[in-house]
């Protein structure tokens, strides 16, 4: 029988085993993996398919094929990852990669083959990406996201354990303080449904946070809309702390056209296993130049291509650059790139032929809510897994392909964490009601619009790929303005999920300003014309905060 996703008349406050905010690979792979016996809510903040995980074109990567290694894939990791990786969470991740695509092949997603006899991995074809040393991504033609993401639906759909709630938002975490228990745990949260504005209580055992990154804070990103760093932000006002939120790594290669990017300005991304089949950055000239910023050329990791594009871009007064895989035949970019290349056709553009204008766009958030190796955050009751989480395994850099990698194995481990400890977990006492008697409708939703484009705009301007102190302090000038005028929106209107993601950027955003002030170096994603060089050693970036902001209830 499928579960269908609940519509707002049939949800009320509730108490379940396990709440995951977050629909992505991270947050479904996690319910799929806990016991039948244990009752589990997802929360989607929109569709099902609107998650990060869903666009993502390239692959997983794994070690599959006989020439390659786990030691290879760890020391390629830690390369791309500038001297910041915890090297025991690397070989963690690494060491169950050929686990992890087992199950995604039992689950139901099917990888594109190899059609080649001489292959040392018959199973699968594998491409290359920036920052490996070996062919070891898995993928799906270039919809690897949206394979997945079909496939885990539809395991999630059939589960009778599990219950789906599409568009809601999670408003704030539920944590003992607020009840006056002495022992710091969350409880639960408080939950919004988008459409009529209702709030409900949602009380559990463990919450998890699925929510993916803070790309949204960037004016052109290529993440989904809903990618506005909602559980970071959580946690961060639930009194957790997170690590390394300066790295935010640009895609090198998006379209630029009119008509590329929507309405909520993601732009189309042009998969980077593009450039790992051969394809070449070109000026306007034809001049290939990433030779001249790397030995590695096109297959350097991505912080370093999107700085010389950026670099390029400014030297010559130019909107972008090309990328160039015309010298492929046609049959194989249809084969391998069907969806670039149905796109690029209906835009007029024919890659057979012609080079895409591409430019780099806010992608990743390598940093995030600080965890274990189980998912565990610094609040007993709270995991972190997936984009929102920061492992430890990303470092300085994330290396193409290991983010779906690393969605799969910590939901592996929260999930056997959250089987252990859940029969063990007392029931909350009863948890407050969501409490807006004294706010009112508000009449100025135009603050809202204006907030949000305004806080985009300087961080793109201020907080992009090449930072500077003036810079930073400027952009730290006007989040502590916009901070204090959401503070007092919020206190006396009504919520809405336009202002909750609003403040939830405006906490990101802050959070990325406050990382980068205090790294005095340039070092994988930071580069800071202050600090152009990297230092002799460095740790990674933590902040703790003071005390959890409040809110109503």
């Amino acid at each position: 029988m499928e579960n269908t996703p609940h519509t707002p008349l049939q949800i009320h406050d509730q108490r379940v085993d396990v709440l995951i905010v977050g629909c992505g690979a991270a947050g479904m792979t996690l319910a799929l993996k806990l016991p039948s016996h244990l009752n589990i809510i997802i929360l989607s903040k929109g569709p099902l398919t609107e998650a990060s995980t869903f666009y993502a074109q390239g692959g997983v990567a794994a070690v599959i094929d006989q020439n390659d290694s786990l030691e290879a894939h760890v020391a390629d990791t830690l390369t791309a990852g500038a001297g910041l990786c915890d090297e025991h969470v690397v070989r963690i991740v690494v060491e169950h990669g050929p686990k992890a695509i087992d199950w995604l092949v039992a689950q139901g997603v099917e990888f594109s083959p190899e059609n080649s006899a001489q292959t040392t991995s018959p199973r699968f074809h594998l491409t290359r990406e920036g920052g490996h040393s070996h062919r070891r991504v898995l993928h799906v033609a270039d919809a690897t996201g949206s394979a997945i993401s079909n496939a885990l639906i539809h395991q999630v759909k059939t589960a009778d354990n599990i219950t789906l709630l599409e568009d809601y938002l999670a408003v704030d975490l539920i944590t003992s303080s607020r009840l006056g228990l002495p022992e710091q745990r969350c409880l639960g949260a408080y939950v919004l449904h988008r459409h009529t504005n209702r709030v409900v209580t949602i009380a559990a055992r463990a919450t998890v946070l699925a929510t993916g990154g803070a790309s949204k804070a960037y004016l052109y990103t290529s993440n989904p809309h809903i990618a506005t760093g909602d559980g970071i932000a959580m946690a961060w006002r639930a009194g957790c702390s997170v690590a390394n939120m300066e790295f935010n790594q640009f895609h090198p290669t998006c379209l630029y056209h009119p008509q590329a990017a929507n309405t909520q300005n993601q732009t189309f991304l042009i998969t980077e296993a593009l450039r790992g089949e051969g394809g070449i950055l070109r000026l306007p000239t034809g001049e290939p130049f990433m030779p001249r910023f790397d030995a590695r050329a096109e297959l350097a990791p991505r912080d370093i291509v999107a700085r010389a594009i950026d670099h390029e871009m400014k030297r010559l007064g130019i909107d972008y650059v090309y990328l160039d895989i015309s010298h492929k035949d046609r049959p194989f970019l249809q084969n391998h790139f069907p969806t670039i290349y149905d796109k690029m056709q209906n835009l007029g553009i024919d890659i057979a032929t012609q080079p895409i204008p591409v430019v780099p766009a806010a992608h990743y958030t390598c940093g995030g809510v600080r965890v274990d190796t189980r998912g565990r955050t610094d609040l007993q009751g709270l995991y972190a897994i997936g984009e929102t989480a920061y492992t430890g395994l990303h470092g300085a850099n994330r290396m193409a392909s290991n983010s779906l990698l690393e969605c799969l194995v910590f939901a592996f481990a929260a999930a056997k964490d959250i089987t252990t400890l859940a029969p063990h977990i007392p029931e909350s006492p009863p948890l407050p009601d969501w409490d807006e008697s004294q706010v009112t409708n508000s009449d100025e939703d135009v603050v809202i619009t204006h907030n949000w484009a305004e806080l985009r705009r300087f961080m793109w301007d201020y907080v992009g790929i090449v930072r500077t102190n003036k810079r930073l302090q400027r952009a730290k000038h006007r989040v502590d303005l916009l901070h204090r005028e959401i503070h007092d929106y919020y206190a006396n209107y009504k919520i809405s999920s336009d202002l909750l993601e609003l403040r939830n950027l405006a906490v990101v955003a802050d959070l990325i300003i406050s990382c980068s002030l205090q790294r005095r170096e340039s070092r994988g994603l930071h580069f800071t014309l202050d600090y152009p060089d990297r230092a002799p050693s460095s740790k990674n970036t933590l902040l703790k905060p003071f005390n959890a902001a409040h809110w109503r209830g």
